[in-house]
Order: structure tokens, then sequence, then C-alpha cells
């Protein structure tokens, strides 16, 4: 007859699980602690993959947040260059219109020639005067002008809306149209 190990493994078994409950510790199965550093190993792995993932996670939220930034000091970048650009053209136009207004008062005053001249000498300086001042005023806007075109050719991040718009020439053009208005105006006032 065949020999019951399994019965006597078994009952070996129980019997140390017997002595276990008899000091106080509660009996362990053998299946049971197998399963339990098992499980315990299962749980971390599934840990550290989960730590994992979160860590992939955040690199990819950090890079985006990153890239977003990126794109916005682009645009605050791009939105600067552009307000320079607009200042820039409007600087032009306003002294395209100041070289019109100069034009026109020289061209007028050349209607006042015969009038000034005939009253002597201190009508043809007066004159003169007043077309020395509409004159340079008409050369200093068209300096200006260029002088505003060629910032708006070299604009870059540090460069500022008054460094592109202002100049002295710029400065000096509507003061020199006055003067030399005022001037035509003094000398029609004592011929």
């Amino acid at each position: 007859m065949p020999v019951p190990w399994l019965r006597i493994i078994d009952g070996v078994l129980g019997a140390t699980d017997l002595v276990r409950w008899v000091k106080g510790k509660p009996p362990e199965d053998a299946l049971a602690g197998g399963t339990s550093r098992l499980e315990a190993r299962l749980a971390g792995v599934v840990v550290s993959a989960l730590k994992e993932a979160f860590d992939r996670d955040h690199q990819r939220l950090e890079l985006e947040r990153q890239r977003l930034e990126e794109e916005r000091e682009r645009a605050e970048r791009l939105l600067r260059l552009e307000w320079q650009r607009q200042s820039g053209e409007r600087e032009i136009a306003r002294l395209r219109m100041l070289a019109a207004v100069a034009l026109a008062a020289w061209l007028g005053s050349l209607f006042l020639v015969p009038r000034l001249t005939a009253s002597g000498t201190s009508g043809r300086v007066m004159l003169g005067l007043a077309w020395l001042f509409l004159l340079t005023a008409l050369a200093a806007a068209f300096s200006a002008q260029s002088r505003v075109a060629e910032e708006l050719g070299r604009m870059d991040d540090r460069s500022t809306s008054s460094d592109v718009t202002q100049s002295a020439a710029g400065i000096a053009v509507p003061w020199l149209i006055v003067a030399g208005l005022a001037t035509i105006a003094v000398s029609l006032l004592f011929t």
C-alpha cells in the first residue's frame, strides 16, 4: 500500500498551526504567505508603473508649459515690433503732411513776391528769411522721413518707439513752418 504523503504533510502543517495558535501567533497558511508576497511584488510593480506614468505626464506638462511661455514671449515681441512699425508709419505720415504744408506755404508766398519786393529792401529780406524757414522745414521733413524709414529697417527687440520716431529734424519741422509763416505775416503787416 502506498504511503499517503500528502496527508502526512497536511498533518505536520496542521500541528505547526496548532503550536503557533498556542503561542499566540496567528497561523500562517503557506499559500497565503506566498500570495501576500506575490501581491506585494505586484503592488510594487503597479506603483512603479504609475510613478513612471506620472513622471512622464509631469515632463510632458512641463514641456508644454515651456512651449506656451515661449509662444507668449514671441507673440509679445511681435506685438511690440508691430507697435513700433505702426508708430514709425504714423510719424512718416505726419512728416509728409508737414512737408506738404511747408511746400504749400512756400508756393503761396510766391504770389506775394510782387507786393513784398515793391516795399523795398526790408520786404525782400523778410521774404528771403521766410523762404529760408520754409525750405529748411521742407528739407528737415524729408531728412526726418528718411531717418524714420532707416530706423524702421533696422528695428529690433531692443528698439523703442521713441528711438524710431524721435529726431531733431522731426521736432524742428513744425517750428520752422510757424517761423516762416510768422515772417511772411510780419512782412505783410509792415509793407
